[in-house]
């Protein structure tokens, strides 16, 4: 018997659209066949003919416009749009993002040539930008989760349409949790203490999902104390609990094979089976491994399936899951579809290049300004802009490609043509040919134009074409591209001197290969192919073109020059890369020396995806301004701005340090004891968060509170009069922060709490007024393991940024004062410390739970748990766990203030995940309240502790039987 017909399909409960969706997503998954269940689990979804049933993709990238399937509009880089601060603007550009994804979805082919390009868009990232370091720092808007969280809600408002039914796209959020650093991203454990997962962490996704605005998230490569992400109990422990009142379950994938990393690289399970079981059972819908090969993963389900590990109804809850967003999206319901109508030309449309202007003007923020800018064409219409960035620009990794690019030395020569401005473009960049030793010969037949992007590695581009010399697979060296967007870059190099020590003799070494150039004797063709640079070819570098020799010629002739410096995306801290410091290129940094030397008029413009240490700069120029990769019309914006048609609008979203400040070491995920972000550094930094200028005065006053004290669960009314006293119209950001006044806790130095972006002309002023929830003034409470607002003083802050506090206020927040911990008769998790030295957070199970461990157990590592009430106290049990013998000791130690009051041994209970408990007698301690530490000496992991009163002690020491995973608490 053949399929059903078309027809007789539509008649089916699945395709009456006047049933909830609920409804029709569980008939259409009940006329499924296992295998087709099972088939829907991979990214690449088939068609099911019999039931009518398009085929379906995850995953559109879409961060700053649509990725990866041709010409889109190229909004500026998250990092940017998060520097405009402009809920609506971030809205808007979503909106646009989603109208032109729907037009690919339906009028573009799709990069495999089959099916259709999806409308699950895999944005926005909200992770913090905790480290500047981090090679994908320009993908997250804000180093503060309430900042992020805002922007990253408007942006998915703007990706999802209005219609109450009806999604234009599905936004989901990358990439939970705490990913942060990218070198050995897959292998690497993001340490969270409860404070740290609750107060920053899960604080920028919690927002998002609870209000609705996005519809999925993506699972991050890296491990959580211990246990990776895939396989985290806090995707339905959080996740979907904050989604549970929205009304819509959240469609959870995976990231780029890492299923596989599960077993291959994490070594977290020991086959395929049972790794893409568990990551099922933990809230896993969708497994993005092995692109489009489906068999592999689907058999690995399915053997999971046959040995018992899942079963239907964790098939049929992912299954469920899809088709619901599905439905969402009108795949069921083409006539419905209030987006279906979307045509290719809203692609690049005139509406959308006027919002892509609009952004990256926004999003420009005047760093320091003495007076320089705006520009006077009319005092200064001779411009020298200056270095690698003077009229170029790039494309990320997750970047559209560009319809047309407008550079700024381009935006600032259309800008000042009718005014008789001259404008000359320098790059600033040595020109040299590298002249083999044995041959004579120039490599390449060609001369390069040099450029360093820091740590000396350079790009060598042909001067006659401007393509990058490259690594090919052959080992041999052409120059082909004129762009560096891939995923593997093989056009970077190091000149390095040559072993045998003269003075201008290099060899070549290719970044990506590791590898040396060397002559081939017998053919003489030049191969990348050397393991060591004594075997590698020996090159003269002839210098052809002094490029700092060249800018400072221009300088000279010039009135003005705009020296335009920073990374290229795709180098030097990108996807897979972080950055070794924060310094300016070392050539970079010269060139701008030495231009400033012969022109005090001198702007720096930092073009950046991440913040740079520009100290220098700072104390010896003018002026400096910040912008990210802003896309196709960055010329025409920062034009606006240095010639003063566009106020500078842009604030940082993220804290700019001093070149001197020892920053933290990456994989330190802390905030709180490495000094983190504007909440807990405790130097000044060169640039705060929240800072940027403007060219007119903004003035403050009149900071009223509706009322002097609010209970534990109340709100105040923050209202304060913001003028500008200025000659010319612009943008303020009034930003609201609350800070603790002799807090119990390490509080935060300050924490925003609010903050709106005001647009007001020459002597207009505003009332701003601020609804503060108390929910703002609280902290995690490790005693009760949940938010708690404390009693007490704390203080509200109207301010410029968070180093510029312009008025305060007094607040108070009534109530009963917490009690000190009570231990005894209570179990305490070892992860609820309030302090601690020397410890690593680790995985208690491969299912749930946190323990604490010795960073090196060769020192001993401590927990400190504050104002601890002891009363009674007669045994201490430790929950504890330790693989093997090992050399030297494991021994966990107590204290109450100096005393000692219980000292056990910890016994071999055969897995890091088996575990036992241990008992001893405790010595009483004084009276009152203690400062309790808890030291552990050598190898082994401690997951909880508990006190017993003599009624419920047991009788000397006790160590019962191992348990297994299964069998701890």
């Amino acid at each position: 018997m053949g399929s059903p017909s078309l027809s007789a399909t539509a008649r089916l409960p699945f395709r009456d659209p006047a049933l909830p969706f609920g409804k029709r997503g569980d008939d259409l998954l009940d006329r499924l066949t296992l295998d087709e269940r099972l088939a829907l689990l991979h990214q690449y979804v088939p068609a099911v003919p019999r039931l009518g049933i398009a085929s379906f993709r995850t995953g559109t990238e879409a961060l700053h416009g649509v990725a990866w399937l041709g010409v889109a509009t190229v909004f500026p880089q998250a990092v940017g749009l998060g520097a405009t601060w402009d809920e609506d603007l971030l809205r808007t550009v979503g909106e646009a993002v989603s109208v032109e994804a729907r037009a690919f979805h339906r009028h573009r082919p799709t990069a495999t040539g089959s099916g259709t390009n999806s409308l699950q868009i895999w944005s926005p990232v909200v992770n913090l930008l905790r480290d500047p370091r981090w090679g994908r720092g320009e993908e997250g808007y804000s180093e503060d989760p309430l900042h992020t969280a805002r922007l990253g809600t408007a942006y998915c408002r703007g990706l999802a349409g209005d219609h109450p039914d009806y999604l234009r796209a599905a936004p989901v959020l990358k990439h939970f949790l705490a990913y942060n650093n990218e070198n050995d991203r897959c292998v690497t454990s993001s340490g969270l203490r409860p404070r740290v997962l609750h107060e920053y962490d899960l604080a920028a996704f919690r927002p998002v999902i609870a209000s609705g605005a996005a519809t999925g998230a993506m699972a991050a490569y890296n491990l959580v104390n211990g246990r990776p992400c895939h396989v985290s109990p806090l995707i339905e422990d959080e996740l979907r609990r904050w989604a549970g009142q929205t009304g819509h379950e959240l469609f959870v994938v995976s990231d780029e094979e890492a299923p596989c990393n599960l077993v291959e690289l994490e070594h977290y399970f020991e086959d395929h089976a049972s790794s893409h079981a568990a990551a099922l059972k933990a809230g896993i819908d969708s497994f993005t491994d092995h692109r489009e090969d489906s068999a592999t993963v689907i058999g690995r389900l399915r053997e999971a399936l046959e040995r018992g590990l899942i079963e239907e109804e964790d098939v049929n809850r992912a299954v469920r899951r899809q088709l619901q967003l599905r439905f969402r999206l009108g795949e069921f319901d083409p006539d419905l579809d209030p987006y279906a109508g979307i045509g290719p030309e809203v692609i690049d449309c005139p509406e959308h290049r006027a919002l892509a202007l609009r952004a990256v003007t926004e999003s420009v923020v005047l760093l320091k300004n003495d007076g320089l800018l705006p520009l006077d064409p009319e005092r200064a219409p001779r411009i020298a802009v200056i270095g690698p960035h003077a009229d170029a620009l790039y494309e990320d990794w997750y970047s559209g490609t560009m319809p047309y690019q407008v550079g700024i030395a381009t935006g600032l020569r259309a800008a000042l043509a009718d005014g008789g401005g001259h404008v000359v473009r320098v790059p600033g960049a040595d020109r040299i040919r590298l002249l083999s030793r044995t041959s004579g010969k120039p490599l390449g037949g060609t001369s390069f134009d040099v450029q360093e992007w820091g740590d000396g590695v350079l790009t060598l581009c042909d001067a006659d074409t401007g393509r990058y010399l490259g690594v090919q697979d052959d080992a041999s060296l052409v120059t082909d591209r004129a762009l560096l967007k891939s995923w593997f870059v093989d056009e970077t190099f190091r000149l390095e001197p040559a072993p045998d020590g003269e003075g201008d003799t290099f060899v070549l070494h290719n970044v990506r290969t590791g590898r040396y150039a060397a002559r081939d004797p017998a053919d003489g063709r030049v191969r990348v192919t050397a393991e060591t640079p004594e075997t590698a070819e020996r090159w003269q570098r002839k210098l052809l073109r002094d490029g700092a020799a060249e800018a400072r010629a221009a300088a000279e002739e010039a009135d003005v020059a705009i020296v335009v410096l920073g990374n290229h995306p795709m180098i030097n801290g990108r996807e897979t890369e972080d950055r070794t410091g924060i310094g300016l290129p070392e050539t970079q940094e010269a060139l701008l020396r030495a231009v400033a030397a012969v022109r005090p008029e001198t702007a720096l413009v930092v073009m950046s995806s991440y913040p740079y240490a520009v100290d220098w700069a700072d104390a010896h120029l003018p002026a400096v301004l910040w912008t990210s990769h802003g896309g196709q019309e960055t010329g025409r914006a920062l034009a606006a701005v240095l010639l003063g048609a566009a106020d500078p609008a842009g604030r940082l979203p993220q804290t700019w340090y001093r070149g001197g400040d020892p920053l933290p070491h990456p994989l330190d995920y802390d905030i709180i004891k490495a000094g983190w972000t504007y909440q807990y550094h405790r130097s000044a930094p060169l640039y705060s968060f929240g800072h940027g200028l403007s060219y007119t005065d903004f003035t403050y006053r009149d900071l009223r509170l509706s009322t002097p004290s609010m209970a534990q669960d109340g709100s105040v009314d923050v209202s304060v009069t913001l003028a500008n006293a200025g000659t010319r119209s612009g943008s303020e950001v009034v930003q609201l922060y609350v800070r603790a006044v002799d807090a119990r806790y390490e509080a935060p130095r300050l924490r925003l709490a609010e903050f709106r972006k005001v647009r007001l002309a020459p002597e207009q002023s505003q009332e701003v007024t601020f609804r503060l929830p108390a929910e703002r003034l609280a902290h995690w409470d490790v005693t009760a393991g949940a938010f708690t607002v404390d009693p007490g003083r704390y203080e509200v802050l109207v301010a410029r940024s968070a180093e510029d506090i312009v008025l305060g206020a007094p607040l108070t927040v009534t109530g009963s004062r917490p009690a000190p911990r009570a231990l005894v008769g209570r179990s305490t998790l070892a992860v609820d410390f309030d302090d601690y030295t020397d410890i690593a957070l680790v995985d208690a199970t491969r299912a749930r739970g946190d323990a604490v461990a010795p960073a090196d157990p060769a020192h001993p590592a401590t927990l400190l748990f504050r104002a601890a009430d002891l009363s009674g106290a007669a045994c201490f049990e430790a929950e504890v766990a330790r693989e093997a013998a090992g050399p030297g000791e494991a021994r966990l130690e107590v204290r109450a203030g100096d005393r000692l009051v219980a000292e056990t041994a910890v016994p071999v209970t055969g897995d890091r995940h088996t575990w036992t408990t241990v008992t001893v007698a405790t010595a009483p301690p004084a009276d009152g309240p203690h400062d309790l530490r808890l030291t552990l000496h050598g190898d082994f992991r401690l997951a909880s502790f508990r006190f017993t009163a003599p009624d419920d002690a047991l009788a000397g020491d006790h160590a019962p039987a191992p348990r297994s995973e299964e069998g701890a608490r």
